[in-house]
């Protein structure tokens, strides 16, 4: 192409077909990292929608037992936070920031639902760093169970 003169629709088309190619090659090679390297054998997704501290200490304990017991067969856990159990994720929660981070560091991935995060004005700066996010609590939850994961609800 001469200087100074604008790309033709066909060369803004070629552009964006590679653009999109690229885009999608990252996407697929981002997807296959976060797979993990061995399928797991089990997955269990949690539910905490209760308020401080019904259920927050247990919660623990279930991590830990399912991960004693199930871990050398592959697992995968989430720990899905709505409603009234979402401040467990607030970075103002000092009391359980550092059994959250050694869950999270174990593989337990600790999500945080956007519609709570909403209706109780928190945006992600207000969550622990290594907090998920999904859409909405309850459809992850239905999502998961769709795909044969074990649910259990957290909290008394």
């Amino acid at each position: 192409m001469k200087a100074g003169k604008s790309p033709s629709r066909r060369d803004r088309r070629s552009f964006l077909a590679a653009g999109v190619a690229i885009g999608g090659t990252l996407a697929a090679a981002g997807a296959r990292a976060q797979t993990p390297a061995r399928p797991a054998k089990h997955k269990v997704v949690f539910e905490l929608n209760t308020p401080a501290p019904n259920g927050w200490d247990q919660i623990f304990h279930n991590f830990e037992n399912i991960q004693t017991v199930f871990g050398a067969d592959g697992l995968q856990i989430e720990a899905v936070f709505f409603g009234k159990g979402l401040s467990m994720l607030l970075k103002k929660n000092t009391e359980y920031a550092q059994r959250l981070k050694e869950a999270s560091d174990k593989g337990v991935v600790l999500a945080a639902c956007q519609n709570s995060m909403r209706a109780a004005k928190v945006t992600t700066e207000d969550l622990f760093p290594f907090a998920a996010q999904v859409d909405s609590g309850v459809a992850e939850l239905v999502r998961k169970q769709e795909a044969g994961w074990s649910y259990i609800k957290g909290g008394e």
